[in-house]
């Protein structure tokens, strides 16, 4: 049975979303590590973060953090960053994390001095670095595909090729990138042996939507036909709301479709 869960959002305190992601029956959680859950926060509140997750019967996952440079051209840069990730899943680790999201991107790369083949051999090589550390702490990297960037969902079979790493499906970002349902169906069909997460963000328009699951007009029915038998992953529901009745709303919806 595909467990189900949530990616949290910045302004929800984190305790709440515990307790609504046992009332509503999710199966675990995927904790945002920013902000107030940043890792020196969530190694401080170690022993009280296990003892809610036991406590509501929650599994755990994290989205590492965003604002840093895996594939900066820029040495020290890059190395810091992976520090930074690697500090991240070791946190995620001991917290009992199953699976960490990871972007494969570059914030700091001059198109004018540095080509995109220069910037993703890097990544490559970072995201390659970072799956093999995080496999010696018991995590699974899932790396996502970031909209107009250096790996879209168009560039992911270089990082299927070169690397050992799985794949986090954003849907809305596919559709930014120019793919509709039928398009994504395709692609989960071909790759679904490395799609080991997906988040599951609906969406109206060519946009970063995050809407409320069933309120945009994306067909998740035929996106996930090819995942019926014998796909073992986890969907995430990713929705950009504090308001607690849009996330109930969604895992209802999902449950009616699955």
């Amino acid at each position: 049975m595909t467990r189900k869960g949530f990616v949290s959002q910045l302004g929800m305190e984190r305790e709440e979303a515990f307790r609504k992601a046992d009332e509503f029956g999710f199966d675990f959680i995927e904790l945002m590590m920013d902000g107030d859950n940043h890792r020196e926060e969530l190694d401080v509140r170690r022993e009280e973060i296990l003892s809610r997750l036991e406590e509501h019967g929650l599994e755990f996952m994290v989205h590492l953090p965003f604002s840093v440079d895996i594939g900066s051209p820029h040495e020290h840069v890059r190395h810091g960053s992976m520090e930074e990730i690697r500090a991240a899943v070791e946190t995620a680790a001991s917290l009992g994390a199953e699976k960490a999201v990871l972007h494969a991107s570059s914030r700091g790369a001059w198109d004018a001095a540095w080509s995109d083949e220069e910037i993703q051999d890097l990544i490559i090589e970072s995201v390659r670095e970072l799956d093999e550390d995080a496999v010696d702490h018991g995590v699974e990297v899932c790396v996502e595909n970031i909209p107009e960037g250096f790996f879209t969902i168009h560039d992911f079979e270089r990082l299927f090729d070169e690397t050992e790493a799985s794949m986090t499906l954003d849907t809305g970002h596919a559709r930014i990138d120019g793919m509709d349902s039928g398009d994504i169906r395709d692609f989960v069909q071909q790759h679904n042996d490395r799609i080991s997460h997906i988040h599951v963000n609906d969406s109206r328009f060519e946009e970063d939507d995050h809407v409320p699951f069933g309120s945009g007009n994306l067909d998740f029915e035929e996106i996930f036909s090819p995942l019926q038998e014998g796909w073992n992953g986890t969907l995430s529901l990713e929705v950009f709301t504090e308001d607690w009745d849009y996330i109930r709303m969604s895992r209802e919806k999902l449950d009616e479709m699955i």
